[in-house]
């Protein structure tokens, strides 16, 4: 038998775990400020990967070691619209001595695939790469024109990834207007005969913000009312001690609705506590998508213990719920108060789409084959993805990065946490689904 028949005889299933392994050994820590070692070597490694099936990969570096890979895969009828399939390669920064098996051993345990990136989201990331493998292995085009796009910097923002790539290189995107990416897609186990597949179809709008308070310097063993840490520290208290009120969008509303369908009980959204009592490891998740929020994440000040510095910083991170940002903005100044003045150091928009179209029916249809229990719902997302960029080419986006999990797995709590992992299972059955889900789009 050939080398290449051998190949041909790899299937997205067999090879899935081993390229999620390889990525996730690929240190691509974002520190936001091009400390880190960047995304190159990622993006080299899915160049080779994509090229070793055919395709001619093309890839941009906005940045020294900022690099995003584009390529396209021409379908069966390429007068259709075409769909983008998008996944980030940076990762946040893990601490090895806070982990149980090293956060880029990409070590296999307990079931798991382990490491940073795990979820969020080398794993979609090596999925999408075993479908497009196995399927130009075997001559198996899509129906319709596939953009694939594996980027840099999506862990702040997207500016020297997605952003930069919309910006200066729109023409890799022509005749786009769908879009699959991360953090929908995964399963919520209701009981033995119904499982939700939760579809991101909405995502908070954010204000990455820096708070800065202008004092009187002067010496620590003076008393001092104008001590810009007081006054800064009493602000943030006041911030992060503050309940939003509660906003059920059309996202949100449409979730609870078919959560209490498939609870056969009613839900009250003026009630959230027993409604999130129920959602088990998702309930974070969800319970973030009810509110407006604006957690303090960072503080700075000073320089020599007995000096009272002349300005503090803070830095915070906001997040507005689609068509409350106006809300957020005066509610936000009010609780802060005049002496603070705020700025941002990252913008950008909430996004919400319905939850209906041929490529949710596709959806539902590939994890049905793959579930038959599987009900796709839609829900909204508490952080934000690089959708947000490609919205602003007409793209119509959507979270999906089918997983199959045990019920006992804190999925929330992996992203950007410690211990992150992936189901071994459930990057195969995602291989799965996803291949389904290209033939039905």
């Amino acid at each position: 038998m050939s080398e290449t028949d051998t190949a041909r005889k790899v299937s997205g299933e067999d090879e899935v775990v081993d390229l999620c392994r390889d990525l996730i050994r690929i240190d691509t820590s974002n520190y936001g400020d091009h400390s880190g070692p960047g995304e190159r070597a990622a993006a080299e490694y899915v160049a080779e990967k994509l090229a070793e099936v055919g395709l001619e990969p093309r890839i941009i570096e906005s940045h020294p070691g900022r690099a995003s890979t584009v390529a396209r895969i021409e379908g069966e009828d390429p007068s259709r619209p075409a769909l983008l399939i998008h996944g980030h390669t940076d990762v946040v920064p893990a601490d090895a001595g806070d982990w149980t098996h090293h956060p880029f051993s990409g070590e296999i345990a307990d079931g798991c695939v382990w490491g940073r990136g795990a979820v969020d989201m080398k794993d979609m990331d090596a999925m999408t790469l075993a479908v497009v493998r196995d399927r130009l292995r075997s001559g198996r085009r899509p129906p319709r024109d596939v953009v694939l796009a594996f980027l840099a910097d999506e862990e702040a923002g997207g500016t020297y990834g997605a952003r930069h790539l919309v910006d200066r290189h729109p023409d890799l995107f022509e005749g786009v207007t769908e879009a699959i990416g991360e953090v929908g897609g995964f399963s919520f186990t209701v009981n033995e005969n119904l499982r939700l597949y939760l579809v991101e179809t909405a995502q908070k709008g954010m204000h990455w913000m820096r708070l800065t308070v202008e004092g009187t310097a002067g010496h620590g063993s003076m008393t001092n009312h104008d001590n810009a840490i007081t006054e800064l520290c009493e602000a943030v208290g006041r911030l992060g001690r503050h309940t939003w009120p509660v906003r059920v969008t059309k996202t949100v509303r449409s979730f609870l609705d078919e959560l209490s369908d498939a609870l056969g009980t009613p839900l009250d959204p003026e009630d959230m506590e027993a409604t999130l009592a129920k959602l088990g490891g998702i309930a974070k998740m969800i319970g973030a998508t009810l509110r407006n929020s604006a957690a303090p994440t960072m503080l700075g000040a000073g320089y020599k213990v007995n000096v009272i510095p002349g300005q503090a910083t803070a830095h915070v991170d906001g997040r507005f719920l689609p068509g409350h940002e106006e809300e957020f903005l005066a509610d936000l100044d009010r609780i802060l108060g005049p002496r603070v003045r705020r700025e941002d150091v990252h913008a950008d928009k909430a996004l919400e789409t319905s939850f209906d179209g041929d490529l949710v029916d596709a959806m539902q249809s590939a994890l049905r084959a793959e579930d038959p229990i599987a009900r796709a719902v839609p829900y909204m997302l508490s952080g934000g993805t690089d959708a947000k960029s490609f919205d602003d080419l007409g793209i119509r986006c959507f979270g999906f990065a089918p997983l199959k999990l045990p019920p006992e797995l804190d999925f929330a709590g992996m992203f950007h946490g410690v211990d992150e992992r992936v189901p071994v299972d459930g990057l195969k059955f995602g291989v799965r689904v996803l291949d389904r889900f290209l033939d039905a789009s």
